[in-house]
């Protein structure tokens, strides 16, 4: 008989853990407390990879996934436990990474925040091959076919059919879709060669054939609490319909709290969260790396009636040691985090606040214990933005010492 593993705990990635000679297993589709018996996919030096051959004994709190395509397509981690459970392994997977990287008091964490489970996202990238449409399968170049997503908004799941349609009249490569968080306004991207799209324009507000716009208007309009924001097919924003105005007005919290004189809006993006606590501050200067966004951001600042904001098209990391008498600093990084030049521009303007979003608690855990030589880390309130996959925001307040 095959060799039986009781599986310990999740990781990060929401693998089960196991042990197998003293070296660290991470087995797919594994819960805690299951007995298994499994097949080695992949074997390093300190650690293996795995999946279920078989269960012995199945977890109490395994579900059946909502989504068909949950075993084959990778874009989930957790539509195998109930929303409850993913939200504490998410609240714990902050509390262990803060624990492990940093002397952080672990009373600073707050309960995490979430919204709808399903249907949630404001954006899909859709693949196409041999005219069918679909994800690539986790780690492979196999199409995985679907015909929904779980994910994303009624809207977009609203859009399968026609588009199927258009793409068996066209050599279409890839479909972008994007939907206002009122679920109002579709903007679409096809690309590939496309002549043949009549159908599809009713459908649409925005239309885009590889990079040219074919309608009159070239971006759609959307509402985030009582601001109103442009959104490009390419620019960066929350993809969350509803949780991102309760993580904005976690971050406006603090900024109505403390009224600071200026702000600095590090990784700005489209201008969203300067723009949304801009009622509360005398000047914002955001800055950011990509002309679409910054040209985004420069529209809906016009769009808000604002003249206390202003942006700048450039790495953070470029033009972070030419700042100084900043009240408060806002910084949105990408998951790498925060690179060491900017940390030490942080310290050295010394900002009476810092609020840190973080789409990555690892990077997160670095940066904080870096910080924590200058600031005191008052609070980190974990957000379920991405539900069913293993994914965590947090929204921290840092405290100059």
């Amino acid at each position: 008989m095959e060799k039986e593993y009781t599986v310990e705990k999740l990781d990060h990635y929401c693998r089960g853990i196991i042990h197998r000679d003293e070296k660290i297993g991470f087995i797919d589709n594994a819960l805690p407390n299951e007995k298994i018996q499994i097949e080695i996919t992949n074997e390093k030096k300190k650690y293996f990879e795995g999946i279920v051959k078989k269960y012995n004994e199945v977890s109490p709190f395994r579900i059946k996934p909502l989504c068909p395509y949950f075993f084959k397509c990778g874009g989930c981690s957790s539509q195998h436990i109930p929303f409850e459970m993913e939200n504490n392994y998410k609240e714990e997977k902050v509390r262990e990474l803060i624990a492990k990287f940093t002397d952080i008091d672990l009373v600073v964490i707050k309960n995490i925040e979430y919204g709808e489970e399903f249907y949630y996202r404001n954006k899909i990238k859709l693949h196409i091959k041999n005219k069918k449409i679909g994800y690539y399968e986790e780690e492979s170049n196999e199409l995985l076919e679907i015909n929904k997503c779980c994910l994303v908004s009624f809207k977009i799941n609203s859009l399968f059919e026609e588009l199927e349609n258009v793409v068996k009249n066209n050599e279409i490569e890839e479909i972008i879709i994007r939907v206002s968080n009122d679920e109002k306004r579709v903007m679409l991207k096809l690309v590939g060669n496309v002549f043949n799209y009549e159908s599809i324009l009713d459908k649409v507000d925005v239309l885009y054939i590889n990079d040219s716009c074919i309608t009159n208007k070239d971006q759609i309009l959307t509402n985030i609490g009582n601001k109103k924001y442009y959104l490009s097919i390419d620019s960066f924003f929350q993809v969350n319909i509803k949780l991102t105005e309760k993580l904005y007005d976690e971050v406006l919290k603090i900024v109505s709290k403390y009224c600071p004189e200026t702000i600095l809006d590090l990784y700005c993006g489209t201008g969203t969260i300067g723009i949304y606590v801009s009622d509360y501050v005398k000047k914002i200067i955001g800055v950011d790396y990509s002309i679409t966004n910054i040209n985004d951001a420069m529209k809906n600042a016009k769009l808000n009636n604002l003249y206390n904001i202003e942006f700048i098209c450039d790495k953070v990391e470029n033009v972070i040691d030419s700042f100084k008498d900043i009240d408060l600093v806002i910084v949105d990084p990408p998951r790498a985090g925060l690179d060491i030049k900017t940390k030490e521009n942080l310290k050295r303007i010394g900002s009476k606040y810092i609020i840190y979003v973080s789409c990555d608690p690892v990077t997160l855990a670095r940066d904080l214990d870096y910080l924590s030589a200058n600031y005191e880390v008052k609070y980190i309130k974990p957000f379920n933005m991405f539900p069913k996959t293993y994914h965590v925001e947090c929204v921290c307040l840092l405290i100059f010492r």
